[in-house]
């Protein structure tokens, strides 16, 4: 049996570091949305028990390292499963881009074996599961709209702020969270106000979404990586409704209301920027079927 599944990749509006937790980890208060660009996976059940990951992108792993790998062996090992899985993943959310594309493809397939191999869990229990894999993974079990507390892994749903066009442009260099994160001085940044963005969202007020996203991881991969500023300052130059990069890095990203102002930003930074996207936010959570 064969089933397919799609994995969407996450921007955040909002992204506020409250302080360090005693397990190592930040306290976080962001906002995150799903967006039209998405990962494709494959699963077929395999009846050797064993995880397959087929992928042709070189920069994917195909073994334990893979979150993919990781949700499918969790689940094996929990319910039991003495069956084996072969998970294709066609790539085309950015690898290591503060998109949580990884994150995703652990989510879809954790909700695509809950289907192929009937364990009847609610949506709820697989976001419990997917907070045991990585921080970004209990949000895009559900998608939509949210805050995400905690590490991450804490979700209240939100609702979907109104439609816009989102243009991503990624750099060609890669971006450690970890070093982010060691080099963020929390009493040197600018904190963005949540609170307000989440009013806004309510509201389906674009301008006040658009006034105040904020990251304060941003100014903390500028200073390791100028080139992720200059994106930035190149997609405001064009004319974008607001820009701010998405998690720890390095995609900067758009919000843009009019078509023919999209198509001129997304041509103006494929000038000088190999990895351009023009996606239309989702904001929608999933559903099981």
């Amino acid at each position: 049996m064969k089933l397919l599944v799609k994995a969407p990749a996450k921007i955040n509006l909002s992204l506020d570091v409250l302080g360090k937790r005693k397990d190592g980890y930040h306290e976080v208060r962001m906002i995150m949305t799903t967006i039209d660009l998405a990962d494709h996976l494959e699963l077929t059940e395999l009846e050797e028990d064993r995880i397959e990951i087929i992928s042709h992108n070189r920069y994917v792993p195909d073994d334990q390292r893979n979150l993919a790998y990781q949700a499918a062996k969790l689940l094996k090992e929990r319910f039991g499963i003495r069956k084996g899985v072969s998970i294709a993943i066609e790539k085309t959310i950015p690898v290591a881009a503060g998109l949580a594309g990884g994150s995703s493809d652990a989510a879809a397939t954790l909700r695509g074996l809950n289907k192929l191999w009937k364990l009847g869990l609610r949506i709820e229990e697989l976001a419990e599961i997917g907070a045991e894999i990585g921080s970004d993974v209990s949000f895009c079990v559900y998608g939509g709209t949210a805050i995400a507390t905690g590490r991450g892994e804490k979700i209240e749903h939100i609702p979907a702020p109104p439609p816009c066009w989102v243009i991503l442009a990624k750099p060609k260099i890669g971006v450690s969270t970890a070093d982010v994160y060691r080099n963020l001085r929390l009493d040197r940044v600018e904190h963005p106000d949540v609170d307000q963005m989440v009013d806004c969202i309510s509201n389906k007020d674009y301008k006040g979404i658009c006034d105040h996203v904020g990251n304060v991881l941003e100014s903390v991969t500028f200073r390791m990586h100028p080139e992720v500023e200059h994106i930035k300052e190149q997609m405001k130059r064009f004319g974008a409704d607001a820009v701010l990069m998405s998690g720890s890095g390095p995609t900067v990203f758009g919000l843009v209301h009019y078509d023919s102002r999209m198509q001129r930003i997304y041509n103006g930074l494929k000038g000088f920027c190999e990895q351009v996207y023009a996606v239309r936010l989702l904001g929608e959570r999933e559903r099981l079927e």
